[in-house]
């Protein structure tokens, strides 16, 4: 039963500390993530949805929602806060963004040479095709694309071929391409059309002589040349190869004064006549065969040419007829026309000029460069060869984009490969047939001012199929379309009635519309927002607007002031362990409202008895009071959290040792005694100390070890039941300790004896030995060093004599 008490009442403890850390968590998540709510200072339900994806609007009415002093602006908060102030769910507008798909054809499934014959405009390669998207400030919308590259897709080539004189041996190659390049594409796509254009240079000084002479032939010697032109369409584009071979046949090479040519002239003209072309809405390639570099924008001065190229089509009889009139076009104008019409370039370029147009093709998307041989007999394979360079890669671009929306992308490529950011609008080494898949994110940063809608498209480069996605902005609630103009809440109709505030009309003010600008600075107005015997406008916490207090915001939007006149706010209350309220409560006009189980005036007293509760059940163990979740112990011989301790008590394992003694061996000073005084317990002997009861059952439970009348020791167990009842358990047999063994105690002491003798001799006989050393090597030092006098005694004479024969040496017979 105790027991049963005692998990119910932790349980109940545990479940209101989760509800006030929950109420606890609301409140620091609104304090995060309503601040930009609230720094919106938002005035109406539109302008509050635009501050953030998380804010929302109370349209609850005045009087039911906002306190005293609060402004309009505070109708506007995260969507929790919002809750947590007692806003309805019903009654928060927080619209949301969508998206809906207008236009999901398939994409296409078809093999070459298949019966069926599609129209161009009825092969799909990219899904969905049309998309209506929803936009609310800040809320990204995701779309998700597929494109599969289509089998057997028509294809247009026009080759575009540089005839100055230096390209006079490329020519004779060029003249039998047509039905050379058939055959070869026959393998690619089953619909090919093929065109020619051929370019030289502008018809100005000082890009070729304009004497009348070398305008007829610019040639010199007997060369036989066409005269110099800008670009020339030859042939549109047909299907036919032998038409090709034939126009192309009667072409003649011209000639001109600098070494750069004229290209971009005809790239632009070629890429904005499509009607003259004959583009299809298929893929289009433009092959640029040249053997020179180009002139581009701003070097149609050295001519007197000035005019920017316009970008616009000028071809007359399939001739370029402005090129005296406007400049070169810019590699950025190029781009652009390119770009627009779909058109994807090849440049087929000599060895000498790589380096050029490599540069070139990392400015243009959807461009190849391709080195041609001196002669052009390569030209075929280096067609090919770029055809499925450019083919194998698609990259997604989009229009330009409203103001404020933004677009990301990420790719879902062959193999596995993912990419983001810039990469992530494009896939690589994609075959005919490979499906790849691209994510999109579109989001709103700001409300169009007009609130018009907006559409934006979204293309592969080099494809004629694009996505269109037409955008709607979310920029009012729905509760201001059902605003009640002049409405009478509005004091008397001086405003518009919405979303549960009033909208006041021009000249108004006031949280009703009650006041008229003119009345705000008038100081019989600002008397109504003292409090009596104060100077103290709105206390000095807010400003007074047509007589009533509207309380200023504090940095931390957490924090406000509120009140008549702005004399309460919820962040002075009393605190304990740094927290307001200890958070244990709610700080309202500086005083604090503490949770349930909870008072004081920081909410720091805890009314619950469960930290006090003993582990016999009982609180503070029968021996104080619970007061703010601590024993407060009434008797001063006990300490600790629950009372349990007493440092000059008696432990019970010596309190009821004499009692044990005497009941289970019959021997102790309570032996005579111990009916009298030792049976207020229940004993149990066991056989060993294994059998005692163990910790972990329901009764408080003691585990003693004490020493009897025969130094003995004996081992039992005191308990107390939940009737009251004292329990023992004791060990029947006692350990007593057996006596000492003297043999290997004396021989011990003896042996020690001898050994420390032993010990003391050999430490002496090395002291002696070390000393004798030392000893003798000083006296051998000073032997070294002694010197002795040899000088000779001046009294010694020595015993020797010399004596010489007179006779010795002389000759015999004198």
């Amino acid at each position: 039963m105790i027991n049963h008490t005692i998990w119910s009442s932790g349980s109940v403890f545990q479940t209101k500390l989760l509800t006030w850390a929950g109420i606890l968590l609301t409140g620091l998540c609104s304090s995060l993530g309503g601040s930009d709510c609230i720094k919106a200072n938002a005035k109406s339900c539109g302008e509050c949805i635009q501050a953030g994806p998380n804010c929302g609007w109370c349209k609850k009415t005045v009087s039911d929602f906002l306190q005293e002093g609060e402004p309009t602006s505070a109708r506007c908060d995260d969507l929790a806060a919002l809750k947590s102030k007692g806003c309805p769910v019903n009654d928060i507008e927080d619209p949301r963004g969508s998206k809906h798909v207008l236009e999901d054809r398939e994409v296409t499934n078809r093999k070459i040479g298949a019966a069926e014959k599609l129209k161009p405009e009825a092969i799909t390669q990219i899904q969905p095709q049309k998309l209506l998207l929803k936009l609310r400030v800040g809320e990204p919308q995701t779309i998700s694309l597929k494109f599969k590259r289509a089998e057997d897709y028509p294809i247009d080539l026009y080759y575009l071929m540089d005839l100055s004189y230096s390209m006079k041996d490329d020519l004779e190659n060029v003249k039998s391409l047509g039905t050379a390049l058939m055959l070869e594409m026959e393998k690619i796509t089953s619909d090919f059309r093929i065109g020619f254009g051929s370019f030289v240079e502008k018809t100005v000084m000082p890009y070729i002589s304009t004497t009348p002479a070398k305008l007829r032939n610019p040639c010199t010697g007997d060369q036989n040349c066409t005269s110099p032109f800008s670009y020339k369409n030859v042939l549109s584009l047909t299907s036919e190869g032998n038409k090709f071979n034939e126009l192309v046949g009667k072409q003649h090479i011209s000639g001109n004064l600098d070494s750069p040519e004229g290209g971009f002239d005809a790239i632009m003209q070629v890429a904005v006549c499509g009607e003259q072309i004959g583009w299809r809405n298929v893929t289009r390639l433009l092959v640029f065969s040249t053997d020179a570099g180009f002139h581009f924008a701003g070097d149609g001065k050295l001519g007197g040419i000035v005019l920017p190229n316009d970008g616009k089509c000028h071809l007359e009889n399939n001739m370029y007829t402005m090129s005296h009139y406007y400049d070169y076009p810019s590699i950025a104008h190029l781009v652009q026309k390119l770009s627009e019409n779909n058109i994807q370039t090849i440049f087929a370029v000599t060895e000498e000029f790589q380096a050029v147009y490599k540069e070139l093709k990392n400015l243009i998307p959807k461009s190849a460069v391709g080195t041609l041989s001196s002669n052009s007999s390569n030209v075929i394979q280096l067609i090919i060869d770029a055809y499925n360079s450019l083919s194998s890669e698609v990259i997604l671009e989009n229009s330009k984009l409203p103001k404020g929306v933004t677009i990301s992308y990420k790719s879902f490529c062959k193999n596995g490969v993912n990419d983001t950011q810039e990469d992530g609008r494009k896939c690589s080494n994609i075959s005919i047939g490979d499906e790849v898949k691209f994510e999109i994110n579109v989001t709103a940063n700001e409300c169009p001012k007009k609130g018009q809608n907006e559409t934006i498209k979204i293309k592969p480069l080099g494809f004629t199929e694009e996505v269109e996605i037409n955008l709607q902005f979310i920029c009012e609630c729905q509760c201001q379309s059902e605003g009640e103009p002049n409405s009478p809440a509005c004091h008397e109709g001086n405003g518009t009635f919405e979303c549960g505030a009033c909208r006041c009309n021009e000249g108004r003010i006031g949280r009703l519309c009650e006041c008229s600008t003119d009345e705000v600075n008038s100081e019989d107005m600002d008397a109504y927002c003292r409090r009596e015997n104060s100077t103290e406008i709105c206390s000095n916490n807010g400003e007074c607007i047509c007589g009533q207090c509207v309380c200023k915001k504090r940095e931390n939007t957490n924090e406000v002031y509120s009140g008549k006149y702005c004399e309460c706010d919820n962040f002075n209350c009393d605190r304990s362990n740094g927290l307001i309220c200890g958070g244990n409560g709610i700080c309202k006009c500086r005083v604090c409202e503490c949770f349930p189980n909870f008072t004081g005036s920081a909410c720091d007293c805890s009314l619950d008895t469960f930290p006090c509760m003993a582990s016999n059940g009982q609180i503070c163990n029968g021996r104080g009071t619970c007061e703010c979740g601590t024993c407060n112990c009434t008797d001063p011989k006990f300490q600790g959290p629950t009372c349990e301790m007493c440092q000059t008590c008696l432990g019970v394992c010596a309190e009821h040792k004499d009692c044990v003694q005497c009941r289970a061996f019959d021997k102790g000073e309570k032996k005579e005694t111990c009916s009298q005084e030792c049976m207020h317990f229940n004993m149990t002997r066991v056989e060993s100390r294994d059998k005692l009861p163990q910790p972990g059952q329901p009764d408080p439970l003691s585990h003693c070890k004490e020493k009897d009348v025969d130094d003995c020791w004996f081992y039992f167990t005191y308990s107390v039941n939940s009737n009251g009842e004292a329990n023992v358990h004791v060990v029947e047999t006692p350990e007593c300790p057996s006596g000492p063994d003297i043999i290997p105690i004396v021989a011990g002491v003896v042996a020690g004896i001898v050994l420390i003798g032993l010990a003391l001799l050999l430490i002496w006989k090395l002291l002696m030995i070390i000393h004798d050393r030392r000893e003798f090597a000083k006296f051998e030092k000073e032997k070294m060093n002694a010197k002795w006098d040899t000088q000779e005694n001046p009294i010694y004479k020595s015993p020797i004599n010399n004596f010489k024969n007179p006779n010795y040496g002389r000759k015999a017979g004198l």
